[in-house]
C-alpha cells in the first residue's frame, strides 16, 4: 500500500451487517440457515458470482444466486418457489434490512479516520445514507456514493469516479474496502485505486490479494 490519503468503504458485509431474520420472513423460520450455514453459502454465491461475472456471463444478481443456492438446499415441496425467491431477493435489497453493526464499529472508523479521509461506496437502493445514519456512523463519513441515487453500479467505473470527484481525490492516493472480488477489488484497481477484500466468511483465503476480517485488523493492516 502505496501513498493513502483517503479510504472509501463498501457497507453491506463490511461496515453492516445482513438482519437475517427480517430478510428471511418469508420463509418458514424453521428453514432459517444458521450463521455458519449462511457464510457458507456466501462463499458458494461468490465463487459463483466472481466466476460469471469475470466471464462476462451474469444475466442476475448476486442474491438471486444466494437465494437459490439457499433454496435448493431445503427439503420438501416447490413452496412456490419463484414467488418466494423473489420476496427473499427483494428483502435483502432493501438497505433498512443491513442494520447489524458489530461492536467496536464506531470506535474503529474514529481511529482510521484520525488519520485518513473516509467515505462510502455502496450498491445500494438510495437509502444507504439513511442506515449508516440510523447506525450511527453516517458521520463518520465525507462522503457517501450510492448506487441507487448515481445510476451506476459497482464494478462500473463511473461509481468509482463519481466518488473520487465528491471527495477531491485522485485514484492513486485511494483505498477500497469491499468484499466482493469481481466487484469490489476488480471495480476499485480497475477505477485506479488499490484495494484489500473485507473478508468475514474466509472466501477468498486462498486468492494471492490482500484481505482483512475485521476493522481492526484493517487498522493492523494499514500500519504495516
Amino acid at each position: 500500500m502505496q501513498n493513502v490519503k483517503v479510504i472509501f468503504f463498501d457497507v453491506g458485509n463490511t461496515l453492516l451487517f445482513p438482519n437475517r431474520a427480517r430478510m428471511l420472513a418469508p420463509l418458514a423460520s424453521e428453514h432459517h440457515p444458521t450463521l455458519e450455514q449462511w457464510q457458507a453459502l456466501e462463499r458458494k454465491t461468490k465463487a459463483e458470482f466472481d466466476r460469471e461475472m469475470q466471464s462476462g456471463r451474469v444475466d442476475h444478481g448476486f442474491w438471486r444466486i444466494f437465494h437459490t443456492f439457499l433454496l435448493d438446499g431445503l427439503d420438501g415441496a416447490d413452496l412456490g418457489r419463484q414467488d418466494l425467491l423473489r420476496e427473499l431477493v427483494k428483502n435483502t435489497q432493501d438497505s433498512t434490512n443491513w442494520d447489524q453493526i458489530l461492536p467496536g464499529t464506531r470506535q474503529a472508523l474514529d481511529r482510521i479516520a484520525s488519520l485518513y479521509r473516509i467515505a462510502v461506496i455502496s450498491n445500494a437502493d438510495g437509502g444507504i445514507a439513511s442506515v449508516l445514519s440510523h447506525c450511527g456512523i453516517a458521520d463518520c463519513f465525507e462522503t457517501i456514493t450510492d448506487s441507487g441515487i448515481v445510476g451506476f453500479e459497482k464494478p462500473r467505473r463511473e461509481i468509482f469516479d463519481t466518488a473520487l470527484q465528491a471527495m477531491n481525490a485522485h485514484s492513486s492516493e485511494c483505498l477500497y474496502v469491499g468484499d466482493v472480488y469481481s466487484v469490489d477489488y476488480l471495480g476499485a484497481t480497475g477505477a485506479g485505486m488499490q484495494a484489500v477484500l473485507f473478508d468475514v466468511a474466509a472466501t477468498y483465503e486462498t486468492r494471492k490479494v490482500p484481505r482483512v476480517g475485521s476493522l481492526q485488523e484493517l487498522e493492523r493492516w494499514l500500519e504495516e
